[in-house]
């Protein structure tokens, strides 16, 4: 079972993306466009392309299409069908179906970034704190200079170990 606060970590651990709570509802958007809803009854629906939304109708039985009048939106899923992996997934693939190209082949080619091959972070700190970082913008140590730790150990895949790399690596620089 996925709850709002799941579904909220995933969506605004992309990049840009932001919470608009209104009516009831809480939306995730990204550059104003929205990419992700959940309902007053505990539906989260996924703004995805034809194709997307035909894999959520088949892989959640309790999934309905979302439409409005004959246009189809995405796909609706009741939170409580949904574990953690399957709404991160479903809300990123939502993020990258509305998110401008540029912004997500930014965050595509991050996925495959590896530890020493960003800018100038340390290959120390591991292949999820990259790939998190360089999602995020961010590719140098100025870069992580200019955040706060709180701010660092938000971005999914960055932990304490990663964050004290990074201060130890600025300090000798």
């Amino acid at each position: 079972m996925t709850t709002l606060a799941q579904v909220r970590a995933a969506a605004l651990a992309l990049p840009e993306a932001a919470e608009d709570a209104t009516a009831g509802t809480v939306s995730f958007v990204v550059r104003g466009r929205r990419f992700a809803v959940v309902t007053r009854d505990d539906v989260v629906q996924l703004r995805v392309g034809d194709d997307d939304v035909a894999r959520v109708l088949a892989e959640q039985p309790t999934a309905r299409r979302w439409t409005r009048g004959d246009h189809l939106l995405g796909a609706g899923v009741p939170l409580a069908d949904l574990d953690g992996q399957q709404a991160n997934h479903w809300v990123r693939r939502a993020w990258l179906a509305r998110a401008p190209r540029r912004l997500a082949d930014t965050l595509l080619a991050a996925d495959a970034a590896e530890p020493g091959t960003v800018g100038d972070l340390p290959a120390a700190i591991g292949r999820p704190a990259t790939r998190a970082l360089a999602g995020a913008g961010i590719t140098t140590l100025s870069d992580v200079a200019r955040l706060a730790d709180a701010d660092l150990l938000a971005l999914h895949g960055v932990g304490p170990r990663a964050v004290r790399i990074l201060r130890e690596a600025l300090a000798a620089g």
